[in-house]
């Protein structure tokens, strides 16, 4: 008995380790077109211009938001003791709508905007739209910096972050250089109307506009969808990304998910018992996301029926919006009339909801859940990077991964921090803080560099 037991248990250890070696190979990158067309029709000759642009909320389009606003029919009220716990309070979201039709001042809010220089250029058939802010010094490094955001955002999440790092600081012998992009069919970028416009292919996008801008080498700053983009761009462009730097850090190779499993046996053996909690025990953590990731599989699934209704009104438009960028910044606060929306400026809120209305992107930008997920991205997914990487960790991110999880991606993870407070939408919350962090990710990674030379 006691033999056939030994045989089990070694048969046992011999397919674990098996299986384990096989979650840890490296596929092979597959074949990327680097210059595939996105534009409306066949491929032609590309526009390679670079044009000045300015943010105009024309007044028909304020007039008619301010009409189906004011007549929206009246809202359903909350179960009694219910605060945000089923979704906006539309008692709190009654006031913001009042707001948004009486106070809100959409004319100064655009020159607010275009107070940062912005361009548009055409990439591979789309108008992409972009701030470049170059800094006014002289005697210190410039590093050119990518600043890519996610949904349901734009290139309006950088705009307090922007002046903090293009401006010289004691300590540091750089500055930044910045280019934060729209996102194809996000913010002012033009949308597809083709197939397939995954993070990976936004990628490329993105890699091809810094060539256009004249940097065949560059650093990258990201969250949300852009993280994921950028960690595409990190992978399959190792070469010409310089360092990479997060503030929702994640690797999605099935090994790390794996381990992420097994440490739920031992958490405070694998995570920092201060951080412990973030992640386990596991079935807080699946129950949270069951909780909150419902609008993640419409859209990964249907997005263009949500769409119709987010696209003809505004009012909905903005609880579905609002709710999401509330639990994003404190999901703790769901028993509060704004659901976490107090952790962040109305005006700021207000700017997103009044660009995603002016520029009709709510389709375009939710598709990008249901592109995200190609045979090809998971491959890449599975793929580790070599570029020297950098991350944040604010409180209430929507994930978190440990250190040792994000080195099975990032084998260069040079500089980790992890903060106590803020949230997912930090270039707006907390842009001190991220600035900070930035500055003190690019010398890690500019030390490594150093090291390697």
């Amino acid at each position: 008995m006691l033999k056939v037991l030994t045989i089990i248990v070694a048969l046992i250890a011999i397919a674990s380790y098996g299986f384990i070696s096989y979650l840890q190979q490296t596929p092979e990158l597959p074949k990327i077109d680097y210059d595939r067309w996105w534009g409306n029709g066949p491929k032609v000759a590309e526009d390679t211009a670079v044009r000045p642009f300015k943010i105009e909320f024309n007044d028909t389009m304020i007039a008619d938001l301010k009409s189906r606003l004011k007549n929206r029919r009246p809202l359903t009220k909350p179960l009694e003791g219910i605060k945000s716990e089923y979704g906006i309070n539309t008692i709190y979201l009654e006031k913001v709508l009042n707001y948004w039709v009486e106070k809100y001042d959409f004319k100064e809010r655009a020159n607010n905007l275009n107070q940062l220089p912005r361009y548009k250029t055409r990439i591979q058939g789309l108008d992409i739209h972009f701030i470049r802010m170059k800094p006014k010094v002289q005697g210190v490094k410039t590093l050119p910096l990518l600043m890519l955001h996610g949904w349901p955002s734009s290139s309006k999440e950088f705009q307090k972050v922007i002046p903090l790092l293009t401006t010289p600081r004691t300590g540091h012998d750089f500055v930044f250089e910045v280019i934060a992009a729209d996102l194809p069919g996000y913010g002012f970028s033009e949308g597809t109307n083709k197939p397939g416009l995954s993070a990976l292919h936004i990628g490329v996008i993105m890699r091809n506009l810094m060539r256009r801008l004249g940097y065949n080498q560059f650093y990258i700053q990201a969250g949300d969808w852009g993280s994921n983009v950028a960690t595409h761009m990190v992978t399959v462009f190792p070469d010409e990304i310089l360092g990479f730097h997060t503030n929702m850090p994640m690797s999605a190779r099935p090994y790390s998910y794996l381990k992420l499993f097994l440490g739920s046996f031992v958490p405070t053996f694998v995570v920092d018992p201060k951080h412990a909690h973030r992640i386990y025990p596991l079935s807080n953590y699946i129950s949270y996301i069951l909780r909150e990731s419902g609008y993640f599989h419409i859209q990964a699934t249907k997005p263009d029926t949500i769409g119709v209704g987010l696209t003809d009104s505004p009012a909905g438009m903005a609880a579905y919006v609002m709710e999401k960028i509330g639990v994003c910044t404190n999901r703790d606060q769901t028993n509060t009339d704004h659901g976490g929306l107090a952790g962040l400026e109305l005006e700021d809120v207000l700017d997103t909801l009044t660009i995603i209305w002016n520029n009709n992107c709510i389709v375009t930008s939710s598709r990008l859940y249901a592109e995200g997920f190609s045979k090809e991205t998971k491959i890449i997914d599975n793929i580790p990077t070599k570029v020297p990487t950098a991350a944040v960790n604010f409180r209430y991110e929507v994930v978190y991964h440990p250190d040792w999880m994000l080195r099975d991606k990032f084998h260069n993870l040079v500089h980790s921090t992890i903060h106590d407070f803020g949230g997912h939408f930090a270039g707006l919350q907390t842009p001190k803080e991220l600035a900070d962090d930035i500055f003190l990710g690019m010398t890690a990674i500019l030390e490594f560099h150093k090291k390697e030379t």
